[in-house]
């Protein structure tokens, strides 16, 4: 085997070792499904980047950044991180608090009601099913370019991969090899983006050159590549996409099960709140590293086919061997990684959320729970042998199901009196529906939506109409006031003035990135990018009025706002001065 096929074979048997290792300490249900709730930031830190960073990103994005979108990528404040830190305040702390096995399960207690409980259950099997689909195919396609592997053999030897450690130690075993792939990727990612650049000059020359390839125009505007053969025939309908797909991220990761479950395993409310700051910034900084490196690439080869492999090829072509190899390790574990949790999540809700365990014992369901993960992932990998990849907006389509289904009635679950278990029932329902089957159609041509009409809107709407209608016209239980009235009840054991002081360091440092970054940006993207085209003001001085500019000055206004919302929460809820 060659150091790359060695190094990933060697990662992935690292990982299936710690998963089992951690597998033999599984004694109780609490220990598969929530790690026994006894989790640090780090590992909260690293199961948060590393369930929402798979291969979509090293592969799907980095790809779509390369094809021709490059400089709104780069250049964009990364709003969807935004989701991390409101997701942990308006929703995660309270979710840890409830103190459920699964984010369904929140649900279902929280409106007295199996019914929604099985709802959000069948919305988990189905979104992240689709989602593990595309996570698998990502990793088959990494397998099959670097090994003598053919496609399907890669889906195999995949799917075996995250199987072997996921179905045997559940959410303990996630957690940790999450933590080791968070680490790995990142800073190879890091190295990889430091050594094309220097490689290539620096980047201000990397701008100059990028902005001369004649068949990829306008690839570092701040708009992309637009018009004819794209989907977005002037710049506003690419800038109303880019707006529509960041806010209905925020919901995504705000409140979606991959993301919001991790809250679950939390040591405390502080734990919930500090990772949650730090994976904003983390993932924030390293969406710019992996899109600046598929723009770079470019400047190695500009007709990559398909340009999902762009990142792969880059490794094998533009890295030194032993970084190269690293960076594929990365991208596998950061597909692992993703594939694990969605495989445990999709599991412990068809054991846990659909009503089929009744009364067995621990072990028993124990047990179950194991045997219906597997037979999950079995028709995850029927799947992936079957349909065309297509990654990039196969997780697009998949994963905005969660922000028009749960968005609405997972934030009015904690802020809402009014909310009915029949109104959340209904509301997730149309959410779903109103996604889903628009999307349908537009996919096989019959319909084409406007970019102000893209089809997470009218999901959204829809739920939170019919969420408001519903429970207008149906009665709030006492159970389901009481239950809301504990959820606000901040334990008294997270009230400290020592802990809060702590947890206030991470918003200080979103606020710093909302400092800094518009500097950065403005210095080595915006002037020469304003230089290569020639449209700087005529002293030579910057254009402060050119959407680029705008556009990086607007992570002040972000990252800023975010980080002062953070700290002014945090005090509040658990400064004993502020009770």
């Amino acid at each position: 085997m060659d150091i790359y096929t060695t190094t990933i074979a060697i990662s992935v048997l690292i990982y299936v070792a710690i998963g089992n290792y951690a597998g033999r300490s599984i004694k109780r249900l609490d220990d598969y499904y929530v790690d026994g709730r006894r989790a640090p930031s780090l590992f909260i830190l690293g199961t948060l980047i590393a369930s929402v960073m798979s291969s979509t990103i090293f592969l799907g994005e980095a790809g779509f950044a390369y094809a021709g979108q490059a400089g709104p990528y780069v250049l964009f404040p990364q709003i969807s991180s935004m989701g991390f830190v409101l997701g942990a305040i308006l929703f995660g702390r309270y979710l840890r608090r409830s103190r459920t096995k699964t984010v369904a399960d929140f649900f279902g207690r929280r409106f007295n009601s199996k019914r929604v409980q099985a709802m959000a259950g069948i919305t988990i099997i189905l979104g992240l099913g689709g989602y593990l689909l595309a996570v698998t195919q990502g990793a088959a396609i990494l397998l099959s370019q670097l090994t003598g592997l053919n496609y399907v053999q890669g889906v195999i030897v995949a799917w075996l991969s995250y199987t072997s450690f996921t179905m045997y130690s559940g959410s303990r075993g996630v957690i940790l090899t999450d933590t080791i792939m968070f680490i790995l990727f990142t800073f190879v990612s890091l190295g990889a983006a430091v050594y094309l650049v220097s490689e290539f000059g620096g980047w201000p020359s990397a701008i100059h050159r990028l902005v001369a390839i004649e068949e990829k125009v306008d690839l570092m505007s701040w708009h992309g590549v637009i018009g004819p053969g794209t989907a977005w025939p002037t710049a506003m309908d690419f800038l109303i996409w880019e707006l529509v797909v960041g806010v209905s991220w925020i919901l995504v990761i705000a409140v979606s099960p991959w993301q919001s479950s991790r809250h679950l395993m939390a040591r405390n409310e502080h734990v919930v709140l500090r990772a949650a700051c730090l994976a904003c910034l983390a993932a924030t900084l390293l969406q710019v590293i992996v899109y600046g490196m598929g723009a770079i690439v470019n400047l190695g080869k500009t007709d990559i086919v398909p340009y999902e492999s762009a990142t792969i090829w880059a490794s094998l072509n533009l890295l030194p061997e032993l970084l190269g190899a690293l960076m594929l390790a990365g991208i596998m574990a950061a597909a692992l990684s993703s594939a694990s949790t969605f495989l445990s999540l999709v599991g412990f809700s068809v054991s846990n959320d659909l009503g089929l365990q009744k009364k067995a014992e621990e072990r028993t369901k124990l047990r179950l729970t194991r045997l219906m993960m597997l037979a999950m992932g079995s028709i995850a990998l029927i799947a992936a042998l079957f349909f065309p990849p297509n990654i990039f907006w196969l997780t697009l389509f998949v994963t905005t199901i969660f922000a028009s289904s749960w968005g609405p009635v997972a934030l009015m679950s904690i802020w809402s009196k009014s909310i009915t278990a029949s109104g959340a029932f209904w509301g997730m329902l149309s959410g779903l529906v109103f996604n889903v089957v628009p999307k349908f159609f537009e996919f096989i041509g019959m319909l084409d939506f406007p970019s102000y009409l893209n089809p997470v809107i009218i999901g959204t709407a829809m739920s939170l109409v019919v969420t408001v209608v519903v429970s207008k016209r149906t009665t709030v239980s006492h159970e389901e006031v009481s239950y809301l009235l504990k959820l606000h009840e901040t334990p008294a054991d997270e009230i400290s003035a020592e802990k809060t002081r702590t947890s206030l360091f991470p918003p200080a440092l979103l606020i710093a990135n909302g400092v800094i970054m518009p500097f950065l940006l403005i210095t080595y993207h915006v002037r020469p990018y304003q230089s290569a085209t020639g449209t700087l003001s005529a002293d030579g001085s910057l254009d402060w009025f050119a959407a680029e500019t705008i556009i990086a000055m607007s992570w002040s206004v972000v990252w800023i706002s975010l980080g002062l919302f953070a700290i002014k929460a945090i005090r509040r809820a658990y400064m004993p001065s502020a009770q």
